[in-house]
């Protein structure tokens, strides 16, 4: 896929600036490894000066009216979907997720910076009666300051927008180290972000493979009040400690292993509809992607051939490509991590029952959409994620069992359950530990609704009216001497 867009970057975005330096490096479309871009490598110091852009730029961004911040947000937003094809084509040369989906995630993601940019004239405090007519208690919320973030590779766009939007909308500057795969779509919203009027420094974009040395800076340097990141769990958890030394405000979305329940009242062509588009979305390279699929015995049958039909119509290749469904996987490790799974799955006994055939030339960089049948609570490819596009049916009798297996994970993130009995919505829901369930309807995230998990999938939220609290912070005013 050839690009030629005026909004792809020469290297990090710093202070208003393009870094051009040697050395470089490549970005590469996945479905063929071509090079679509050469981009300057920043390092430790390239993020230290972004940092220092954005604690310099603090100030006047924080100092600017909760209004005008709101009409410059609301500007960018106007840009990113007047823009929205030109990303697209971006996002998908970069990531490989089909044109449609990467269309979605232009969407997606500018409705975030919409959202936020209302939400920033809606930064309320509080008064709290006193405990003395002398005194008077009030509440205000201000910016934490100078907010850092690494994002991951699966959604470069709207990974960006959900963390920046709520941010600058706070009154707080920005800084972020995107994820060196898909650095592009990044380097695409700085130059929007210019075009609305975002002041210098106020936004800043590092791009590097120097993964750990700008991590250590970014979660490490005092200037940096918030640290967020979406990523594995490992790494978050090594961030997380790194955040420790300079006690950050911190928000983490880390994995997520989401087990999708379908009980024998269900809507089975209901339920496999939404399977089929929370399992298969990005080529299953998703969060929030069903992990898990458990039916209850009594369907199980039936709702694993209606699967096998929806999956058999799926079309594998790359991005650009009409009628594409499903795109190639990030990496030729992550590629063979998948299929590792599925080779260990069978070898503990399950079945596969049935798998796309691939052509040739797609063996290198796709994995075929796969279903499993005859899986078990114990094999591997439950109890991790698979970030593929792989679909592992597990049988099960009780709604009681139903919980326990879908709670035996050490983390929280999403979650979803298909039936049409109100009272096993309410039972089940409140007994699952996750941070997000769907029930009949396999998408859920919107930029109006708290996205975030719980155990080891993170803390905080992204999104909704709760998303502006993690970059805010609550100051009590006593206010007292007003008997004089």
């Amino acid at each position: 896929m050839k690009l030629n867009s005026k909004l792809i970057g020469t290297g990090s975005y710093i202070a208003g600036a393009w870094l051009k330096q040697d050395p470089t490096f490549d970005v590469t479309n996945p479905v063929n490894g071509e090079v679509i871009a050469q981009l300057a490598n920043a390092d430790a110091n390239a993020a230290s000066a972004a940092v220092a852009a954005a604690k310099a730029a603090h100030k006047g961004w924080s100092a600017l009216g909760a209004k005008e911040r709101a009409k410059i947000l609301k500007r960018w937003f106007e840009l990113v979907m007047e823009h929205q094809e030109e990303l697209a084509q971006i996002l998908t040369a970069e990531q490989g997720k089909p044109l449609a989906e990467a269309r979605g995630e232009i969407a997606y993601g500018a409705s975030y910076i919409e959202w936020f940019a209302e939400e920033a004239k809606r930064v309320y405090g509080d008064t709290i009666p006193a405990l003395s007519d002398k005194n008077r208690i009030v509440v205000i919320k201000q910016g934490v300051g100078v907010v850092a973030a690494i994002t991951p590779w699966n959604f470069p766009n709207a990974m960006i927008t959900r963390k920046a939007a709520p941010a600058l909308a706070a009154g707080c500057t920005f800084i972020v180290k995107a994820a060196a795969e898909t650095p592009l779509s990044a380097l695409a919203l700085a130059h929007l972000a210019e075009l609305a009027g975002i002041p210098k420094g106020v936004f800043n974009v590092v791009v590097s493979t120097h993964a750990k040395e700008v991590g250590e800076v970014l979660t490490q340097d005092e200037r940096v009040a918030k640290f967020s990141f979406t990523g594995s769990t490992q790494v978050g958890k090594l961030l997380l400690a790194q955040c420790a030394t300079t006690v950050k405000k911190v928000s983490m979305e880390l994995g997520g292993n989401a087990p999708f329940i379908v009980f024998d009242d269900a809507n089975l062509d209901a339920a496999v509809a939404g399977a089929m588009v929370s399992k298969f979305r990005n080529a299953g390279q998703t969060c929030v992607c069903s992990n898990r699929i458990y039916v209850q015995k009594g369907v199980v049958q039936e709702f694993s051939k209606k699967l096998i039909a929806a999956v058999k119509e799926l079309r594998v290749g790359a991005g650009d490509e009409d009628n594409v469904n499903i795109g190639p996987i990030i990496t030729h490790k992550a590629l063979g991590d998948i299929g590792a799974l599925v080779d260990t799955a069978v070898g503990e006994g399950a079945q596969v029952a049935f798998q796309s055939k691939l052509t040739a030339d797609q063996k290198e960089g796709f994995y075929p959409p796969t279903v499993l049948t005859g899986v078990t609570q114990s094999m591997q490819i439950v109890q991790e994620e698979i970030f593929g596009p792989v679909a592992p049916i597990i049988e099960f009798d009780t709604e009681a069992q139903a919980i326990e297996m879908a709670n035996d994970a050490r983390v929280g993130l999403a979650s979803y359950i298909y039936t049409r009995d109100i009272g096993r919505v309410w039972r089940v829901s409140e007994a699952l530990e996750y941070g997000m369930v769907g029930i009949n309807e396999g998408i859920i995230s919107n930029e109006a609704a708290p996205f975030g998990g719980v155990k080891e999938s993170g803390m905080g939220r992204e999104g909704s009216k709760y998303g502006l609290d993690d970059y805010l912070e609550i100051k009590y005013l006593c206010m007292g001497g007003l008997d004089e």
